[in-house]
């Protein structure tokens, strides 16, 4: 990618300053000290999610982390809010741990509660029968709704039978086969020291930090590191898949196997997306065609850095259209993606772009929340201590050809798997996509006498 500046900008400064400590539990514990801030926030990553869900049990990992507040050895659930509901704190779980914000002067209320959980969530076999009903409610909600569904089908065509294929939190089947003793063994045995990335932001003092999560912990299993396999993955190909439903509209989703996170390009990819289909309304070229212009749909939108992760994201396109659209959009998603693909933008569009990027990139960090995300997943990628402000600079450095070779090399219109839900047919939508003739006219027999 091109290092050369033009035209000459102010590249913002971006870091995230914090300390790194190991615990004697074996965890890693990341602590950013930001002076004044009036809140403090944590997370708990666990590494494994729901890789390690059992067979037939798919969603065990979602369920420890969402009902990890719901009781420990040493309260009650209701004991956890009325401590938190004073303070201004809430503390929430799903399949990679726990996260939670409180006032900042009550940061060590948030430690201790946020360990308790890790190190000691009973799992009251009561209010797991309550927190369950309510996910199996959500699923049956979900499993007649048009648009969930075709997503899911569409992470299913991409994924295949890899856990990243289905929804974290399980299923309707699996989530009913899940009992409080299924939580307790997972948290047993996967919820230990040495898989875990703590991370702290507020006005703390570091030290005081390390003493009060070692105090917490220090009990804590450190247990066995993860060990990990490369993924087997479908190969990039067209596929199509679809879910019957009876409604003035389909959701159509477009796209395939994405990047990592840690793929070279992936500066490129997020000016590119910007350009083609996630930027606001006056620089998304996928919006101001598909629904400025054509009248397609409110919602439209295509992007491939979202996803990226240790494993593999995807490039999904998405609209919600009426059914006699269904095959402009498809159209209208390829012809787009082509032309990014064999045309450079305009130097006016890209700087347009790559100004919002600069403008709105460093504002999502004054959150505290976010920078905790962050830490986690520097942690995780290894990224170095000036990542922040290499990203930036790289994202000012992107040229109109790096839009057009990146979109070349990492998109695929023609290989594409599209899912669709809606009052369509699947032979229909594998004719729209390409991989079936369309439908000959039936011949009338002439009239005999």
């Amino acid at each position: 990618m091109s290092t050369t500046f033009a035209p000459p900008r102010t590249i913002p400064v971006l870091s995230v300053p914090f300390e790194r400590h190991l615990l004697s539990c074996g965890a890693t514990l990341l602590v950013s000290r930001r002076p004044g801030a009036p809140v403090c926030a944590i997370q708990a990553h666990v590494r494994g999610g729901p890789a390690l869900d059992p067979a037939g049990k798919e969603g065990v990992a979602w369920l420890t982390g969402a009902l990890a507040e719901q009781g420990t050895q040493r309260r009650t659930e209701t004991q956890i809010a009325d401590l938190l509901e004073p303070a201004g704190g809430e503390i929430s779980g799903d399949a990679s741990g726990l996260a939670g914000t409180i006032v900042n002067g009550e940061w060590e209320l948030l430690a201790d509660l946020v360990c308790d959980a890790l190190s000691g969530a009973t799992y009251p076999a009561e209010e797991v029968r309550r927190q369950k009903r309510r996910v199996l409610d959500r699923l049956l909600l979900e499993r007649d709704d048009p648009r969930q569904q075709g997503g899911l089908r569409f992470r299913k065509l991409v994924y295949g039978s890899h856990w990243l294929g289905r929804a974290a939190y399980g299923s309707l089947a699996s989530v009913a086969r899940i009992g409080a003793a299924d939580l307790r063994a997972h948290r047993q045995a996967n919820w230990v020291g040495r898989r875990a990335i703590l991370s702290v932001c507020g006005d703390v003092d570091p030290a005081r930090v390390k003493r009060v999560f070692e105090r917490h912990l220090a009990r804590w299993r450190p247990g066995t590191l993860l060990a990990t396999t490369p993924p087997e993955l479908p190969p990039i190909a067209p596929r199509v898949d679809h879910f019957h439903a009876d409604r003035q509209q389909v959701h159509l989703y477009l796209g395939h196997l994405g990047i990592r996170r840690g793929d070279p390009d992936y500066a490129a990819l997020v000016v590119m997306d910007h350009v083609l289909g996630t930027g606001p309304g006056f620089t998304n070229r996928i919006s101001r065609r598909l629904r400025d212009e054509l009248g397609l749909a409110y919602t439209v939108h295509a992007a491939i850095h979202p996803s990226a992760g240790i494993l593999p994201g995807t490039f999904t396109a998405y609209i919600g259209t009426s059914p006699q659209n269904a095959r402009t959009a498809i159209e209208g998603f390829r012809a787009e993606i082509r032309r990014i693909q064999t045309e450079a933008p305009a130097a006016e569009e890209l700087e347009l772009v790559k100004g919002y990027l600069l403008g709105s990139f460093p504002l999502g960090f004054e959150r505290a929340s976010r920078r905790t995300s962050y830490l986690v997943a520097a942690e995780l990628h290894g990224f170095p201590p000036d990542h922040l402000t290499r990203l930036l600079a790289e994202f000012a450095a992107v040229t109109p050809e790096d839009v057009r070779r990146v979109a070349a090399r990492h998109l695929h219109p023609t290989a594409s798997c599209i899912a669709a839900s809606g009052p369509l047919t699947r032979a229909v939508l594998a004719e729209m996509a390409g991989l079936s003739p369309k439908p000959r006219a039936a011949r009338r027999r002439p009239a005999t006498t």
